[in-house]
C-alpha cells in the first residue's frame, strides 16, 4: 500500500508539473534574453554607477580582466570585453564591463555592472547582471 501511494504522489507531482509549465520544475535561465533597455538611469543605484564609471574613467577604462586598486584602499574588478551576445545594446559596437562596487582584492562580486562603449564612451548600468540596461 505504502510502495502505491509512493507511485500516485509521484504521479501527481510530474502532472502538476506538466500543467503549470516548466518555470514552476525550474528557474527559468533566459532572462537576458528578455532584457530591458531605458534610455535614463533614475533607479536607484544609478548614482553609484555613476561614480563607478568616473572611478573607472580615471583609470583610463581598462580592457584587462582584473582587479584594479582605486585610490582610497579599496579594489574593483574590470571584466573585459562585453559581447553583447543577446543584442540588448546597440549594434557595431566594442563594450568593456566594470564593476560598480569596490570591495577588497578577491571578495565575491555581485551583480551591479557598468557598460563602456569604448568608441562612443556611452555607458549602460545593470544592476542585475544584464537583464536590463539604464543608459547613464
Amino acid at each position: 500500500m505504502t510502495r502505491l501511494l509512493a507511485q500516485l504522489t509521484l504521479a501527481l507531482v510530474l502532472v502538476a508539473g506538466l500543467v503549470a509549465g516548466p518555470a514552476v520544475v525550474a528557474p527559468s535561465t533566459a532572462d537576458a534574453a528578455h532584457a530591458s533597455v531605458y534610455s535614463s538611469c533614475t533607479i536607484s543605484g544609478c548614482a553609484d554607477a555613476r561614480t563607478a564609471r568616473s572611478g573607472w574613467s580615471s583609470l583610463g577604462f581598462p580592457t584587462a580582466r582584473n582587479w584594479y586598486r582605486w585610490p582610497y584602499g579599496k579594489y574593483n574588478f574590470a571584466g573585459g570585453q562585453f559581447y553583447n551576445r543577446e543584442g540588448q545594446l546597440p549594434a557595431g559596437a566594442t563594450y568593456y564591463e566594470y564593476d560598480v562596487i569596490p570591495r577588497n582584492q578577491g571578495a565575491a562580486r555581485d551583480a551591479k555592472r557598468i557598460i563602456v562603449n569604448r568608441g562612443t564612451g556611452v555607458t549602460w548600468y545593470s544592476p542585475d547582471h544584464y537583464v536590463n540596461f539604464y543608459r547613464l
